[in-house]
């Protein structure tokens, strides 16, 4: 590498981007709330929809991981 450190490498400053961050936040609360929706109320279609949150939360914040690994 020419004159930058180990810190300012481009995958280094890519996977520190703000936004990943922001999306992996936002993978966390949407798991919170699918797992809170599975606990809270005793409903067939209720945790049906809840499982399907989850999962949506789980694919969010796998996007973001896969987003820093591609770096």
């Amino acid at each position: 590498m020419s004159n930058l450190s180990e810190n300012q490498t481009p995958s280094m400053q890519n996977a520190n981007n703000e936004s990943i961050y922001k999306l992996i936040g936002v993978g966390v609360v949407v798991c919170v709330i699918g797992s809170f929706l599975r606990f809270a109320f005793d409903s067939m279609y209720l945790s049906i929809a809840s499982w399907a949150i989850l999962f949506v939360g789980a694919f969010i914040c796998s996007k973001a991981v896969f987003k820093i690994l591609k770096s």
